[in-house]
């Protein structure tokens, strides 16, 4: 008796709790995941907001003085420079390839928000290059400084295409913006490096003699392909845009790994096996090249329709290894490498910027854009600086240097992709097209 009564008891009891989840089962889809980043549309202020808050960052840390090394006086006149003339220390150079991805996304996000402090940024520092590059070259010829050791190595004297490609990009963007009209000398200063002295295969394709002899470096794509592009623009001379869009497809019939969507880092030509390591920031450089050749290349010139269709079949690969968190990882097929920032914000401007141009699908990109973007915002501290960036990496044979590279908030890298996705988002959200959709992100 006592048995049966606990069985009844046992019956009810289940009955109860039966009852209550049919009662509440259909609103259980509603129920508000533990998502590791936010999973709604950000509004284009709060996308600002961001932005703001790094640019205060990076404004404060980011001097364009000249300054003497052995008083610490501020050196404005070009006349009074002398061997003690240095440039005053930040926290980040102003004249790298990292730099120069910063500033084209800060004449972007100026353009796309109509915030001016972000042109001009780019406007005072590349007012004070065309001032003092005259300047040390005259010096340096005057014996004024002694070897190599003078301000300004890098625009002066370029010597791989990292010293060249970006900040010339960026510099024939301002100029055509009309923001500085005294670049052009600096422009085919840096252009003469890359259309004329950057080392290349017998095919003309951009290679460098290190670590092995005729290696391309994914990376290059972005070094070479923008400035060449923008070159093309702003000269009409078709032979930049045909150089570019010969890199483009000369590149990936090397690297591209058709069956993975993604590309490889290096190939080196003496190797009949190549290191398949598909590091995610160099993708970003090669979606990146092609998103800045797209933006300039004229519609139906040769060979456009065979870049849009490699960014196409690139940015497809890209979707299929997003993570659940909305980063990419270090290396993008090993899901126990770690999740990085300066890819994640590559790849969300990049698709972004396709969506918002009409070159791939919004109803199928545009969500994953936005979840990286909200992915990379989670990695701001309060100091305004960018965690979880990569630091610069050469090419490699092993996987355990790609696992193992340190991040760093002085990381350059970070900066300028995350401006860049910040004001293509900021684009996408005016448009006000992004809905929660039975729980799910969806782009209308």
């Amino acid at each position: 008796m006592k048995y049966k009564i606990f069985f009844i008891a046992g019956l009810l009891a289940a009955g109860q709790a039966q009852a209550q989840v049919s009662a509440n089962d259909a609103a259980l889809h509603t129920l508000k995941p533990a998502y590791a980043v936010p999973y709604e549309p950000m509004p284009k202020e709060q996308i600002k907001a961001v932005l703001d808050k790094v640019f205060n960052y990076l404004n404060a840390v980011t001097p364009a003085q000249m300054i003497n090394k052995q008083t610490g006086e501020v050196v404005d006149d070009v006349n009074k420079m002398d061997s003690n003339t240095v440039m005053k220390q930040g926290d980040f150079r102003i004249t790298s390839y990292e730099w120069g991805v910063l500033y084209s996304g800060m004449l972007w996000a100026s353009e796309e928000t109509g915030d001016k402090k972000f042109a001009t940024y780019v406007k005072e520092r590349f007012d004070f290059l065309a001032k003092w590059i005259p300047a040390v070259q005259k010096a340096k010829t005057k014996g004024v400084y002694n070897g190599n050791n003078y301000p300004l190595h890098q625009p002066v004297d370029p010597k791989a295409l990292d010293d060249a490609g970006a900040m010339c990009a960026a510099m024939i963007k301002s100029q055509r913006q009309g923001l500085n009209i005294n670049l052009r000398p600096q422009i085919d200063h840096y252009m003469n490096w890359v259309f004329n002295k950057q080392f290349r295969l017998s095919d003309g394709t951009l290679a460098r003699i290190r670590p092995q002899n005729n290696t391309l470096w994914l990376d290059d794509l972005y070094m070479g392909v923008p400035a060449l592009a923008q070159m093309g623009k702003l000269t009409g001379d078709k032979k930049y845009f045909d150089d570019a869009v010969k890199q483009i497809k000369q590149f990936s019939e090397r690297m591209f790994i058709k069956e993975k969507g993604v590309y490889m880092h290096g190939w080196v030509e003496s190797m009949e096996t190549h290191p398949a390591f598909k590091w995610a920031r160099a993708n970003g450089w090669a979606l990146m090249a092609m998103t800045e050749l797209l933006d300039v290349l004229p519609e139906n010139y040769p060979g456009r329709k065979d870049v849009i269709e490699q960014f196409k079949a690139h940015a497809k690969g890209l979707a299929a290894l997003q993570s659940g968190s909305g980063f990419w990882h270090q290396l993008l097929d090993r899901e126990d490498s770690y999740l990085e920032t300066s890819a994640t914000a590559i790849y969300s401007y990049c698709i972004a910027h396709a969506c918002n141009k009409g070159w791939i699908d919004p109803i199928t990109y545009a969500p994953m854009a936005m979840l990286a973007w909200n992915a990379v915002t989670t990695k701001i501290n309060d100091k305004g600086q960018v965690e979880g960036t990569c630091v610069g990496t050469g090419m490699a044979f092993d996987p355990a240097f790609y696992y193992y590279r340190p991040v760093n908030v002085l990381a350059a890298h970070g900066y300028g992709p995350l401006f860049l996705a910040g004001a293509e988002m900021y684009k996408m959200m005016e448009q006000n097209k992004y809905t929660i959709n039975d729980s799910a992100l969806m782009y209308q």
